[in-house]
């Protein structure tokens, strides 16, 4: 098998605040996987909070398409990487993902079958996806909302933890009024303290809102578990639901687990965690990263175990240079194609 590696730039259509940070663009990494004249494509994107940037990855990913040559097939490398014999416990979530991701893209494109048959679904998933508006003017909040429901968007996520609180509410007040069929979610990326959680829940629970993401800064789920439990709002846990054990420790005491495929380490990592979950009262929330089609399609193929869908991250860019899972409609679907079903749409030039 051959390794070929690509970096390229996805500018978003406008920047994206959240409560920590605000993003205009990202670079992502394409990871090509080549055996008998087939190929398949994985993609990993920079991450400033998991301390991931261009150069690490395309050192690491370079490091693990090396290591390919030493397997006969992608059968056998993809069933290496399942059982931690291949990329150990020192490499980094999104790394495993990508290359996971290239690997079912390829076993399927030569299996003539797409990921999600290969993970025991028949029927192509298809999941309404959430579409999330960033902290934002509440006029500007208000046109989106509109916008979004026009388009189909039956879920909208609202990014939160403005230093002042009472704009967090307001902003849902407009866009509950804007969409008012719309389910929201909200997400204020851990920048609220236990009290402002208790103070503003309630508030928040009578305009609407469906559940809200780590309200909490992470590094106690204790406090998030304790908060969960008493939140007249679904509380889903995000930073704090990292590894299978951070989901053992929160199953049954929070309402959701937010579970990204670079975070969690892929697709069986992910499955792994539905596994662990299933029954104990808390629901599966598959997000993304802000990322290609190609990024987002293996996630798509797990969409329908999910209860909430948060796969847009492909709608904030100004130019999506791969498609094959939709989205613009407010629902995302599998690919029926063999592999991860998606393809290349433009030419992208290399970052230097």
């Amino acid at each position: 098998m051959k390794a070929t590696l690509r970096t390229v730039r996805l500018e978003l259509t406008e920047p994206l605040r959240i409560s920590r940070s605000t993003m205009t663009a990202r670079d992502a990494l394409w990871l090509t996987v080549e055996h008998d004249g087939v190929r398949g494509h994985g993609e990993a994107v920079t991450s400033v909070y998991y301390g991931l940037d261009a150069d690490t990855l395309g050192r690491l990913l370079t490091d693990v398409g090396t290591d390919l040559s030493r397997f006969p097939d992608p059968e056998n490398a993809l069933a290496a990487l399942r059982s931690g014999e291949w990329a150990g416990a020192g490499t980094p979530p999104a790394v495993t993902a990508a290359v996971e991701a290239a690997l079912l893209d390829l076993v399927g494109k030569r299996a003539g079958s797409p990921v999600h048959r290969l993970l025991g679904t028949r029927t192509p998933p298809v999941a309404a996806t959430a579409r999330t508006i960033g902290i934002t003017s509440l006029t500007h909040a208000a046109a989106q909302a509109r916008c979004l429901a026009e388009s189909g968007f039956e879920v909208i996520k609202i990014k939160a933890g403005t230093p002042d609180p009472e704009h967090d509410v307001e902003c849902v007040r407009v866009i509950h009024d804007a969409a008012p069929r719309a389910r929201l979610l909200l997400d204020p990326n851990g920048a609220w303290t236990v009290a402002q959680a208790e103070k503003l829940l309630p508030r928040l629970s009578g305009l609407g809102v469906e559940a809200v993401e780590q309200p909490l800064a992470p590094g106690d789920p204790e406090a998030l578990g304790a908060l969960a439990e008493r939140s007249p709002v679904p509380v889903i846990a995000d930073e704090d639901a990292v590894h299978l054990e951070d989901v053992r420790r929160l199953a049954g005491r929070v309402q959701g687990v937010n579970v990204k495929l670079a975070k969690c380490g892929g697709v069986h990592a992910a499955l792994r965690i539905a596994e662990l979950i299933d029954g104990s009262g808390t629901e599966l929330m598959l997000g993304c990263l802000t990322a290609s089609s190609l990024g987002l399609a293996p996630a798509v193929h797990l969409a329908d175990r999910a209860r909430w869908a948060d796969l847009d991250g492909h709608l904030l860019l100004a130019h999506d240079p791969w498609h094959g899972i939709g989205g613009e409609d407010g629902v995302v679907r599998a690919s029926a194609r063999p592999g991860l079903g998606v393809q290349e749409v433009r030419a992208y030039e290399d970052v230097a």
